[in-house]
């Protein structure tokens, strides 16, 4: 089933690869893979989202969470992502390279954090 899903190790660093959707001469010294490509575009997509949100209710009414701060949207939105780039790491660090679990994981943090925090 996860076949494809392989992370490169430290023997392919030297070698060349095929090249991808992402491979073009801009940015032909960074890694680009679809995934990285993804997690950017969810970034923008969050904050946009965010934006627009935010024109039409505007003040993200703050509220006083279980940590005892005031928080407002923005607030949740940026502990939920460095929540889950946190959690991703200690996944990555603890169980190994297949992530969708750790990304579940994340997505019930996100819940929590804005439920009650």
């Amino acid at each position: 089933m996860f076949t494809n899903l392989y992370a490169a190790t430290w023997g392919e660093v030297g070698k060349a690869k095929e090249k991808g959707f992402f491979d073009f001469d801009l940015f032909s010294w960074m890694a680009w893979t679809w995934q990285t490509a993804a997690f950017f575009i969810f970034i923008a997509l969050c904050i946009t989202v965010m934006f627009i949100w935010e024109k039409k209710v505007p003040g993200g009414s703050p509220r006083k969470g279980i940590l005892g701060l005031d928080t407002t949207r923005g607030d949740r939105l940026f502990v939920s992502l460095l929540g889950s780039a946190f959690i991703h790491l200690f996944w990555l660090a603890l169980v190994g390279s297949v992530l969708w679990v750790a990304t579940i994981i994340c997505l019930g943090y996100a819940i929590i954090v804005f439920r009650y925090v």
